[in-house]
């Protein structure tokens, strides 16, 4: 009879065990929520004053932030000053798929001189295929931020009417504002034409000015004698005071800034 009785106590023993332990269970499941209410509750507060903190640390340095930033500026216009610069370096050295490479973002960028080798590269087909209107566009990007170069290459299509109607008047028109930055090409392309009257009134007094101007500003010595013997050549035409007066225009003359925006007048 003794193993019977002790089976029959055991499962009585067990149930009780097992209750037991289902009220712990129960109890430490309480417990844990209560943490995990309590660490919630810290976590969010945590992160609200973190986030405050944050907010009051901008607003308490804005200004030297804002100071950084425009710290930043001269830097990054320095890259680009050297990237133009090496593009045009490369385009001097005939090295014009490098000069695509290094221009075109800068052009797209909105850069003027970049805008103008891009136009160079077009007009002339070189590490491209010749593109007139391709050319002229990028040029008059350039030209309406004032750059003489894309400026005079303006003058020089509408004079050979290249991708527009020819059309001296016009030529005459950009050739005037390149020639106003100093550009020694458009000087000289405008004394021949107050020279001769095409474009444009025919004045000697004025292209004896722009010859002697385009005399001064060419570096390379074969451009700068031609000019020379041009101006000459329309001295023999003029009076002495003709001649103290055209010497005087070019006294007095003195460049429009370089990177001044000109709207053109179409």
């Amino acid at each position: 009879m003794w193993p019977f009785r002790q089976e029959q106590k055991r499962p009585e023993k067990r149930v009780e065990s097992l209750e037991q332990q289902v009220t712990r269970l129960q109890s430490t499941l309480v417990a844990c929520k209560t943490v995990a209410q309590r660490r919630k509750h810290w976590l969010v507060t945590a992160i609200t004053a973190v986030v405050l903190l944050l907010a009051f640390m901008v607003i308490a340095n804005r200004r030297p932030i804002e100071q950084a930033v425009t710290a930043w500026v001269p830097w990054l216009s320095a890259k680009s000053v050297r990237g133009v610069d090496a593009a045009e370096a490369a385009y001097e050295k005939g090295r014009y798929k490098a000069t695509l490479r290094l221009a075109r973002p800068l052009a797209d960028q909105g850069d003027a001189r970049a805008q103008a080798l891009m136009g160079l590269l077009y007009v002339n087909g070189r590490g491209v295929l010749r593109d007139d209107r391709e050319a002229m566009k990028w040029f008059r990007s350039a030209a309406d931020q004032g750059d003489a170069t894309a400026q005079l290459q303006i003058g020089m299509m509408y004079y050979d009417g290249r991708s527009v109607p020819q059309d001296y008047s016009e030529a005459a028109r950009w050739y005037q504002l390149a020639a106003e930055r100093g550009n020694p090409e458009a000087e000289y392309n405008l004394g021949i034409m107050y020279a001769t009257g095409v474009g444009m009134p025919q004045d000697n007094i004025l292209a004896h000015m722009w010859f002697n101007l385009a005399a001064a500003h060419f570096d390379s010595s074969v451009p700068r004698d031609r000019a020379a013997r041009n101006r000459d050549a329309v001295a023999r035409r003029m009076s002495p005071e003709e001649i103290a007066q055209a010497q005087e225009l070019a006294r007095q003359w003195k460049p429009r800034p370089a990177r001044e925006p000109q709207a053109s007048r179409e």
